[in-house]
């Protein structure tokens, strides 16, 4: 009610809108109430919230305003303040901010009923030991003004790291999803030995340009059963996640060049800066970045057993 009154006092006067609200607004302040508030020093607390209230605007609007309470709560703990999820969420009333939905709506390619389709080697299992060891990948789409941008993603299950993507203005194998695929080949040495590559049915994925690409870099190839997303559920929560903090949040689009610049900043920032839920608040750089010190420490100390 203060802050009402101090946005609007200039334009209306303190004592009009005092009365004008007291019997609208159960509790409404009356004017000599308001001056005494305004008289009355600062508590800790109001101290608190003045400092702590921009830094939640800024560290939500750095991460693409999408973050709810409880990443919030995890980002604020990792910048180093002693706060507390419920804290949080009144910090966040108080910013005017607030986490972004998830969209319901799936995007499946279009299988082809002639190919010869790879067996299901993950089960709808996504879980790795660790880095490259399974990847998966899929397609969606951003529609612009001047015509669909295609985005195929590569994400390692392990990290939930995205090792590979691209964005064009066409669905062909050799030129959407195969770049894609390099990218993340380039990005693990070119040797993909012992990896397993899962896709769904789209005939982007089962084309033999594409196909072919994956047995040369020694990855094994495995798909989903037909019509089922949840075979591919990973890949498509990931292009759920991309809609829903990029795409829908800083549209509308103009170009596939935009989407592509975009895409660029999105992937960056999820590689090394968003906090996943599912890797304990941390994100996929850390995780990788952990898992090889462990195995380096684990190396170290097993030549010192043996000597």
């Amino acid at each position: 009610m203060i802050r009402f009154i101090d946005e609007h006092k200039d334009r209306f006067g303190v004592e009009p809108i005092c009365r004008v609200l007291r019997p609208a607004v159960q509790g409404f302040l009356t004017s000599r109430g308001y001056r005494a508030a305004k008289s009355r020093t600062p508590s800790a607390r109001a101290l608190r919230d003045d400092l702590l209230v921009p830094e939640v605007a800024r560290l939500h609007a750095e991460n693409y305003g999408v973050y709810g309470r409880r990443k919030m709560h995890a980002l604020m703990r990792r910048q180093g303040w002693d706060i507390g999820r419920d804290q949080t969420e009144r910090l966040m009333r108080l910013a005017g901010v607030r986490g972004v939905k998830k969209s319901k709506r799936v995007f499946t390619t279009k299988s082809d009923p002639k190919a010869v389709m790879p067996k299901d080697l993950v089960k709808r299992h996504f879980h790795a030991p660790g880095p490259r060891q399974l990847w998966v990948a899929d397609i969606t789409y951003v529609a612009t003004w001047s015509g669909f941008a295609y985005v195929a993603f590569v994400t390692d299950v392990f990290s939930r790291r995205i090792v590979g993507w691209n964005v064009a203005s066409t669905l062909k194998a050799e030129i959407l999803p195969l770049q894609a695929l390099d990218m993340a080949a380039w990005d693990a040495g070119g040797d993909l030995s012992g990896l397993t590559h899962h896709s769904d049915h789209g005939s982007n994925y089962m084309a033999m340009v594409y196909t072919d690409r994956v047995v040369e870099l020694g990855a094994k190839p495995s798909t989903g059963t037909v019509g089922d997303s949840y075979d591919n559920a990973l890949a498509e929560a990931i292009n759920n996640l991309y809609k829903t903090e990029l795409i829908r949040q800083r549209g509308p689009w103009r170009t596939v060049e935009q989407v592509e610049l975009a895409t660029l900043e999105y992937v960056w920032w999820w590689n090394n800066q968003r906090l996943h839920g599912e890797l304990g608040m941390r994100t996929p750089e850390e995780v990788e970045a952990e898992y090889y010190a462990d195995l380096a420490a684990a190396q170290v100390a097993s030549v010192g057993q043996r000597n």
